[in-house]
């Protein structure tokens, strides 16, 4: 009995350990296949994002010529490594100081909208790398308004400044080419110059606008100087004209002073305020005039003639 006892025992034992290392070899699966997991989302996967585009470097054949798109993607971890672009459009203010024709110093804000040429983007890395808006830009912006401010005077460059803009960006963009780069929109946002030359475009406008009021001033005196004489011979005129209607027409007097106290009878009744005016007030001793008149030319004649 004892000896049927010891080697049940020692059988129990067997099966523990080989249990045992059963469940160790099971836990040492898992863990391999989660190390694994982890090394094949993390280093043998890559996400590109929407707006951008991304190449792969190989360290048996450099940059493929490939461009991979949005999406997940597999490379393979320590040989292959990849290099992700932005491709949206992309703005930055780029600022110059530059010499106008007449040698004005100019500051010029310039404000470009660009991105990379996708299918160049290979390209685009072995020459300029990731940081290509850093080397280039900034660099052939000053470039090419420096080339052509200088063909425009400072008066030119404030009258002319769509013009100017149309210029630099048509250039920029050419420039721009040989760099892999476009630009989708290229516009001057600021424009200034030094505070002597604003100070005497300020005072010469001045001048301008007080020469211009001088001017206006003297034709409006001219005008009016006119309009005195005109009057004035008409006046003469007018004058004249009654002086020959007197002499020739004694009568005339009168009848203008009939004329003269009508229009103010009818001013004065359609008035609601009541006026009493006498006779000389209304010029009506013409009337009397001319009817004493008649009377001493009738009593010459030798009576009175009654209808």
């Amino acid at each position: 009995a004892g000896p049927g006892k010891r080697e049940g025992s020692g059988g129990m034992n067997r099966i523990n350990v080989q249990v045992n290392r059963g469940a160790v070899n099971a836990m040492l699966g898992g863990l391999g296949l989660l190390t694994g997991g982890y090394v094949l989302v993390n280093h043998c996967m890559f996400n590109v994002e929407g707006g951008h585009r991304a190449i792969m470097y190989s360290r048996f054949g450099g940059i493929t010529d490939r461009v991979l798109g949005e999406g997940t993607h597999f490379r393979i971890p320590w040989v292959q490594r990849p290099y992700i672009y932005n491709v949206r459009s992309t703005p930055r203010n780029i600022k110059s100081l530059t010499g106008s024709r007449d040698l004005q110093m100019v500051d010029i804000n310039l404000r470009v909208i660009y991105r990379p040429q996708t299918e160049s983007l290979p390209q685009m890395y072995r020459t300029l790398g990731l940081d290509y808006d850093e080397r280039v830009l900034p660099s052939i912006v000053n470039e090419v308004l420096k080339s052509v401010v200088a063909q425009y005077n400072a008066i030119e460059l404030i009258v002319k400044r769509e013009q100017v803009s149309t210029e630099v960006r048509n250039r920029l963009q050419e420039r721009a080419k040989d760099f892999f780069i476009l630009l989708d929109d290229v516009s001057i946002t600021h424009l200034a110059f030094s505070p002597q030359f604003t100070s005497a475009v300020e005072s010469k406008q001045v001048a301008q606008q007080d020469a211009e009021r001088a001017k206006w001033i003297v034709e409006k005196a001219t005008e009016e100087k006119k309009s005195i004489i005109i009057a004035a011979q008409g006046e003469a005129e007018a004058a004249k004209m009654i002086a020959n209607a007197i002499n020739q027409n004694p009568g005339f007097i009168e009848l203008r002073e009939i004329q003269y106290a009508k229009d103010v009878a009818e001013t004065l009744s359609t008035s609601s305020n009541k006026v009493y005016l006498n006779s000389d007030a209304l010029l009506v001793s013409g009337i009397a005039r001319a009817l004493g008149r008649d009377e001493h030319q009738s009593k010459s004649k030798g009576g009175w003639l009654w209808n």
